[in-house]
């Protein structure tokens, strides 16, 4: 049995892939996001960017293959790769096109700094099957936390946007992984075993009482 919260779920999906044999179970604590499971159906952005742009570097001078090897590149970034990202970045458009705008003068949340797990997310790879019992835990939608959480209408406005990107997230998993119990946890934190430790007790107590 394998617990892990965050980006360990990309460390969980390589294990439980890898050798499911020897894995009786996973549980992603707020874990489960692309890293950890690619649904092809809603593709990924980052993931799919990160693809193609390791494609793009192939076709300068020098970098990649020629003739027949050349061509069939060429065809692929037509056919597959462009395709795809272009329909992440629809997706993308219509989810800020849809999500409740923040009210005038409110709190904006900062960009996140450069950081180790920047360097993981850079390697991502697409971990598209996973064949053991999954519990996945999600925050959904998000407490953003002080001091977004202590203007009402910007606390409303942040998630109504969360609530639409955790949609695509958890049907990712409850679509993709036939073994998942999905469970949302309304406005808890993303370190949910911290702000609602007794309902993730529960649910892990119940998930492994069920395991065979």
């Amino acid at each position: 049995m394998l617990v892990g919260h965050s980006i360990a779920g990309e460390e969980l999906s390589s294990v439980g892939s890898r050798y499911p044999e020897k894995i009786a179970g996973l549980i992603y604590l707020d874990a489960g996001y692309s890293y950890a499971f690619y649904d092809p159906a809603q593709g990924d952005q980052t993931i799919d960017l990160l693809e193609l742009r390791a494609k793009m570097e192939l076709l300068l001078p020098g970098r990649g293959p020629t003739g027949q090897g050349l061509k069939q590149l060429i065809e692929q970034i037509l056919k597959t790769s462009l395709p795809l990202f272009e329909k992440d970045l629809r997706q993308t458009l219509k989810a800020l096109q849809d999500a409740p705008q923040p009210p005038p003068g409110g709190p904006v949340p900062p960009s996140p700094a450069p950081s180790v797990s920047d360097a993981i997310l850079a390697g991502r790879r697409k971990y598209t099957e996973i064949r053991v019992p999954v519990l996945a835990i999600f925050a959904d939608p998000h407490n953003p936390g002080p001091p977004i959480s202590n203007d009402p209408a910007a606390k409303e406005a942040f998630q109504g946007s969360d609530r639409i990107r955790m949609e695509t997230v958890t049907k990712a998993f409850e679509n993709g992984i036939r073994s998942a119990r999905v469970v949302r946890l309304p406005d808890a934190h993303h370190y949910v075993f911290l702000s609602n430790e007794s309902d993730v007790l529960r649910e892990m107590n119940a998930f492994l009482q069920g395991l065979p």
